[in-house]
């Protein structure tokens, strides 16, 4: 089973940018789809970006579409997301997810 450890959030004014990891443990099979979602205070949680593990293909939620960037690197089984022109309604819990298994979460906050 798939084990995901999500890391680099933190605080950033607006404008700024993070890159988020989503390091994963144990075999992601090549025709997984990798997502990041995300949970704002008081929200339901959102699709942000996926990733298609082998081919690489991506898809993005319209808010973040032209800012995020979704990537895999195979050869560290990890999932990054690159942020960019962070917006303070960027701020939330960050989360990854392969089939089943979701990582603990890594907290965004963009200040104004």
């Amino acid at each position: 089973q798939v084990q995901l450890v999500e890391s680099g959030g933190g605080l950033v004014q607006a404008g700024g940018s993070l890159r988020l990891s989503c390091a994963a443990s144990g075999r992601i099979f090549s025709n997984s789809i990798i997502r990041w979602f995300r949970q704002a205070p008081g929200k339901e949680r959102e699709f942000v970006a996926r990733i298609n593990w082998s081919s690489g293909y991506t898809e993005y939620a319209d808010a973040v579409k032209g800012r995020f960037t979704i990537s895999r690197d195979s050869t560290k089984n990890t999932v990054y997301l690159q942020m960019n022109s962070l917006k303070p309604e960027d701020t939330a819990v960050y989360y990854c997810n392969v089939l089943v298994a979701w990582g603990q979460g890594t907290l965004v906050t963009v200040s104004s």
